[in-house]
């Protein structure tokens, strides 16, 4: 290709829509709050629809962000100048038209309310019967949560709080979760929540970390295995932005357990997540909630479930036995 691109040209092709450009190439393009995603490469955020920047430390620099010239150079492997003229293929210019006017990018969105922690109930009565009686945590397990300020009573409709922490303490994004419908619960991010930081407790004597899709799920593991089992992450699905933080933030962790839900969903991410994870040098073990159950929650309250039964069972032979 001889001839060169002109000044125009270059901003001309600047201004094509890179998710539509990504779906051309056969990529996957899924919306995830202010960014787009890739669900072939997850790591992938594109900005305004423009930019783009892989989360991924695996790569050199100039290979990890850019625009959509440099989107098709790395992974086309297309030279700058047959970038550019692709891009204007793309968007339908062909030399001798006109040029458009070039229509500059959509101002930023004003910013949105700052974090703040919901207010705090004065009690958690609520919350421990909720988790207590319908989720089958002991009392002693939601007890350590809130020692901990992971867990809490919202004063306005008595939502729980999932508090997530970065590896300093301080609270980077709060999940509501209601308690009066579990059939069809009440669920939400509190507006300015750093989505990359997931409901998390840390083990700094631990180089393991156990990752599950919900908080409860996490909770329930803890329930089972004690406080001391590990670090613990709570990815709020399958996207592993909170997994990716939290290894960053506590570089001493190498190995990564993962405890995903036990369905379609669920192992498929955990096929592609021990498979990505892998290959950055971590071990990986993928070690999910027992067959025939969805996840650990489900799992605890079956155990609870049969010691409760066992228990009824004790207690009417030792009553039959006083009567004899």
């Amino acid at each position: 290709m001889s001839e060169r691109f002109t000044r125009e040209e270059l901003a001309l092709a600047k201004t094509a829509d890179l998710c539509d450009v990504a779906a051309r190439l056969g990529y996957t393009v899924r919306r995830s709050g202010k960014y787009y995603s890739l669900k072939e490469m997850d790591s992938i955020r594109i900005y305004n629809r423009r930019s783009w920047f892989r989360w991924s430390r695996e790569f050199d620099k100039g290979e990890n962000g850019g625009s959509q010239i440099d989107f098709l150079r790395v992974f086309q492997g297309m030279e700058v100048k047959e970038a550019v003229f692709w891009l204007l293929d793309f968007i339908g210019y062909r030399r001798g038209m006109e040029l458009p006017e070039i229509k500059k990018p959509a101002e930023p969105e004003k910013p949105k309310k700052p974090f703040a922690l919901p207010e705090r109930f004065w009690n958690t009565e609520r919350i421990m019967d909720y988790l207590v009686t319908v989720r089958c945590l002991r009392k002693e397990t939601v007890d350590g949560f809130i020692k901990r300020g992971l867990v809490y009573e919202a004063k306005r409709y008595h939502n729980i709080v999932f508090v997530g922490r970065d590896k300093d303490g301080t609270a980077k994004i709060a999940s509501l979760r209601g308690i009066y419908n579990d059939e069809k619960p009440f669920k939400c991010d509190v507006e300015g929540s750093n989505k990359e930081y997931g409901f998390n407790l840390p083990d700094s004597e631990s180089g393991v970390v156990h990752v599950f899709e919900g908080a409860t799920d996490l909770m329930s593991f803890v329930d089972i295995h004690g406080f001391q089992c590990g670090n613990c992450v709570s990815m709020a699905g399958v996207s592993d932005g909170p997994l990716h933080t939290f290894l960053t933030e506590h570089e001493n962790v190498r190995e990564i357990c993962f405890h995903l839900d036990n369905d379609k969903p669920g192992r498929e991410a955990s096929e592609a997540l021990a498979e990505k994870y892998y290959a950055l040098g971590y071990e990986v073990e993928v070690k999910g909630p027992p067959k025939g159950f969805k996840d650990y929650n489900q799992w605890l309250q079956n155990m609870r479930g049969a010691e409760a039964e066992i228990k009824s069972g004790v207690g009417m032979i030792r009553q039959n036995a006083k009567m004899v």
